[in-house]
């Protein structure tokens, strides 16, 4: 599934980290909707480490495309710090690392995708058990975006309901137009330990901006 450049990736033996029960996304859900889940999904969102532990997926594109309106969102938004993909490229390498957030009580993400020349690009953000929802990804300079998770067709999917401006203690809900539009991120389970990571985003005027999908696994330890 990926490339060698990867594959020998490690993370930190098990016995340099303490691994917590987890219910912060099972909290969101109902039991009825947590009980359609796969039970390789139940334990990828139970799973959470000491302040300031790390657990790596490693995997490669399989999908990547973004009309011209989404490749000018995507350069835009480099004003913020990068969160969404730049290129198109496939069957790259993409390394996604977790890491518990003592400041926020929530979850760092950083997301590591190699292109065929040049640096790779690398995107920050943070999940937050907070905001009107309960959970909203945080990409720096003050924009978060509140997210509502569902189960669909067996598939854990966060669903973008509105993007705002923080600066504390205010929060300014942003306009829909000065937002992409919903964006909608599917996890889905596949068996023997890969699971997809799909990230689509849909304006209701210029129609899909980007799409991207991954197939991970959990690095070995």
């Amino acid at each position: 599934m990926t490339s060698a450049r990867i594959s020998t990736l490690k993370t930190a033996p098990a016995s340099d980290t303490k691994l917590l029960d987890d219910h912060r996304f099972r909290a969101l859900l109902s039991d009825e909707d947590w009980g359609r889940l796969p039970v390789a999904i139940w334990r990828r969102f139970s799973k959470r480490f000491e302040d300031g532990n790390t657990v790596v997926y490693v995997g490669e594109v399989e999908e990547a495309s973004s009309s011209r309106a989404g490749w000018w969102l995507a350069q835009a938004a480099r004003l913020i710090g990068g969160p969404l993909p730049t290129g198109t490229q496939t069957r790259v390498p993409v390394i996604v690392t977790v890491t518990e957030d003592a400041a926020s009580g929530g979850q760092i993400w950083t997301r590591i995708c190699a292109r065929r020349d040049g640096f790779p690009q690398v995107i920050h953000s943070a999940k937050r058990f907070a905001g009107p929802t309960g959970l909203e990804e945080y990409v720096g300079f003050g924009v978060s975006m509140a997210l509502r998770i569902a189960v669909e067709h067996e598939a854990l999917v966060f669903h973008s309901v509105g993007y705002s401006l923080q600066f504390d203690p205010f929060r300014l809900p942003l306009p829909d137009w000065l937002t992409p539009g919903d964006l909608t991120v599917t996890h889905s389970d596949l068996g023997c330990g890969d699971f997809r990571f799909t990230l689509e985003i849909i304006h209701p005027r210029f129609g899909r901006l980007i799409r991207q999908s991954a197939v991970f696994r959990e690095a070995s330890s």
